[in-house]
């Protein structure tokens, strides 16, 4: 039996989703969670075998669970659902340590495919996605983009999407326990490793670099 935690944050998906995975015999759903955080914090109590998770989620978006619970050294597998196949999003997802990538709009072929790929220790990619890693790989050095991002820590990754969700610095250190001064100082570092001049810069790569829906 597969164990599986699942997370997503709208309501409607997250119970299709279910019913999708409770098809399979040998599939069971243990948990439900709306954003990364709660992910986290149900992995410990609950030890599922995986996470579907999707990454485009409030407060801490998939990629950034993903790391946060590899550092953990949990051994739950996990496997991200996007509904962008982005080649930047995807090389933050694939260095995070997941081992699949889903895309939403081939989710009815191929999430339960995905799922015992993944259980079986394999990596399962959607086909679009996999054509997108495979140009990388072959694409000259060069001509590949870096992602600013890369450079943050897992705290600023988090600070710059809350930012980016338009929360404000007390709202910021009520949320992480922290204070409106520390959420202060790691914006001000946040703007100059990122070298932007203002919140507006600091939006415009939580968007292009996918720390929060592009749509929003």
């Amino acid at each position: 039996m597969i164990r599986i935690l699942l997370v997503e944050d709208h309501a409607m998906v997250r119970a299709g989703l279910r019913a999708l995975l409770e098809r399979a015999e040998d599939i069971k759903i243990i948990g439900e969670a709306s954003n990364g955080q709660e992910a986290i914090e149900m992995s410990l109590a609950l030890k599922p075998d995986m996470l579907v998770m999707d990454i485009m989620m409030p407060r801490l978006n998939g990629i950034q669970a993903a790391e946060q619970l590899r550092a953990l050294k949990l051994p739950a597998s996990i496997l991200l659902l996007s509904m962008y196949s982005d080649e930047g999003l995807i090389h933050q997802a694939m260095h995070s340590g997941v081992k699949g990538f889903v895309l939403k709009t081939s989710v009815s072929e191929e999430l339960l495919q995905a799922i015992h790929a993944v259980a079986r220790g394999e990596t399962f990619l959607s086909k679009s996605v996999s054509s997108i890693v495979m140009d990388r790989v072959t694409r000259p050095r060069a001509m590949q983009t870096d992602n600013p991002l890369d450079s943050l820590s897992p705290r600023e990754k988090e600070i710059m999407q809350l930012i980016a969700e338009e929360h404000t610095s007390g709202e910021i250190g009520r949320i992480l326990v922290i204070s409106e001064k520390t959420v202060e100082k790691h914006r001000a570092n946040l703007m100059d490793k990122l070298h932007v001049r203002n919140l507006a810069g600091l939006v415009r790569l939580a968007i292009k670099y996918g720390l929060i829906d592009k749509d929003l």
